[in-house]
């Protein structure tokens, strides 16, 4: 396994985090009375783009999945461990050669943030969908949010 960690530069020009491509996972919510909710990340001012709200996730390994590499990255940055079986959908983003995958896990339960989070990670919630714009969020995430319809 080689790691991912490092910035290319993809065919149009702009720097991305992730040698192998990357990978995150949006986690989704819809209570009883049917309100979706997501959990976001707001990343800290030391990570790529920082002072954004997106999704937890980072640079695949050069032997990982899409899958595999989102489930690790969550587990990394929040300290919860998602099973791979609630994987509901797959999202690819191809700029040229390098890959987004956005991996989306429905869970029955709303979960606690970590009291606790590591130093990518300034704050997490959970957010209604329809209040997700609202936010400051990752360029690429508020596309990908667009184009998965949320």
């Amino acid at each position: 396994m080689a790691s991912g960690d490092g910035f290319v530069t993809v065919a149009d020009g702009t720097v991305r985090w992730g040698r192998y491509g990357a990978a995150g996972v949006l986690v989704r919510h819809r209570d009883a009375d049917g309100i979706v909710r997501y959990f976001l990340q707001l990343r800290s001012p030391h990570s790529h783009q920082g002072g954004t709200w997106a999704i937890p996730g980072g640079a695949r390994n050069s032997d990982e999945s899409p899958v595999e590499a989102a489930l690790r990255e969550f587990a990394e940055e929040i300290g919860i461990v998602l099973p791979a079986h609630d994987v509901v959908d797959q999202h690819e983003d191809d700029h040229g050669g390098w890959s987004y995958w956005t991996v989306v896990v429905d869970v029955a339960e709303r979960f606690e943030p970590p009291p606790s989070l590591n130093w990518e990670t300034s704050d997490v919630a959970w957010v209604e969908a329809d209040r997700v714009h609202d936010l400051p969020l990752h360029p690429a995430f508020r596309a990908t949010l667009s184009r998965l319809g949320g």
